[in-house]
């Protein structure tokens, strides 16, 4: 196998939300008060909306906590909205800053030995509007976002786009996730070769190789080419 390119999960893959399993921000917000719904509603609304919020049916964070609202007929609040949609922003930095030592060495590796590298993320819009600011972002070739290409994990479409844009075979590219959303098994079934990052997010089982550490992908590749 000729390996010309690397794609990468995001969230507990390159970054994670969570520190001692608790998320970073450990804000709490108290949605009957901001929205008039339950907290345990706001939840079962904010599931419903999972697909629609990842494949970028909705524009923006206020436009799913507007449709959450009017969907349960009551008034909509745009200075709760706006409160809301702040507190997520800042949380939504968090992930970004610092990023850690080994992702960046890993990254330099890869760039070293000329691979591609992109990233292929489920995610909304506030979710990574810091990307560009962090100190991931300039060593990717590209960086494929669900809610804008209207398209998500696993869903063999989205890998074949991401390699279309790197100008590359499926049957040339390795993907490194986490296993969220069945990214690995979609990944497998649009002809990439599959890695289990395990080092941020332990609790998902699969079939696939693990890799402990970011560096045990170099060993990998180095067997593989």
């Amino acid at each position: 196998m000729t390996v010309r390119a690397v794609f990468f999960d995001l969230f507990e893959t390159l970054v994670t939300e969570f520190e001692e399993g608790r998320r970073r921000s450990g804000r709490a917000y108290d949605y009957s008060q901001l929205l008039g719904l339950s907290n345990e509603d706001f939840k079962q609304e904010w599931a419903k909306r999972q697909a629609q919020r990842m494949n970028g049916t909705f524009g923006d964070y206020p436009e799913v906590i507007r449709d959450i609202v009017s969907g349960r007929g009551l008034t909509i609040d745009e200075e709760a909205i706006r409160s809301l949609h702040e507190s997520r922003m800042e949380e939504k930095r968090l992930p970004f800053h610092p990023i850690r030592p080994a992702i960046i060495k890993l990254l330099k590796e890869l760039r070293s030995k000329q691979l591609k590298i992109g990233l292929i993320s489920n995610c909304t819009r506030e979710e990574v509007a810091e990307w560009a600011r962090s100190d991931l972002s300039s060593y990717f070739d590209d960086a494929l976002f669900s809610y804008e290409v209207k398209c998500a994990k696993p869903d063999e479409a989205i890998y074949r786009l991401a390699c279309s844009r790197l100008n590359v075979r499926p049957d040339q590219c390795l993907f490194v996730g986490d296993g969220g959303s069945h990214e690995l098994e979609g990944a497998r079934a649009a002809g990439l070769a599959v890695y289990h990052a395990v080092w941020f997010n332990s609790h998902i089982e699969s079939e696939f190789p693990k890799l402990r550490q970011p560096g045990d992908l170099l060993d990998r590749w180095n067997v593989l080419r």
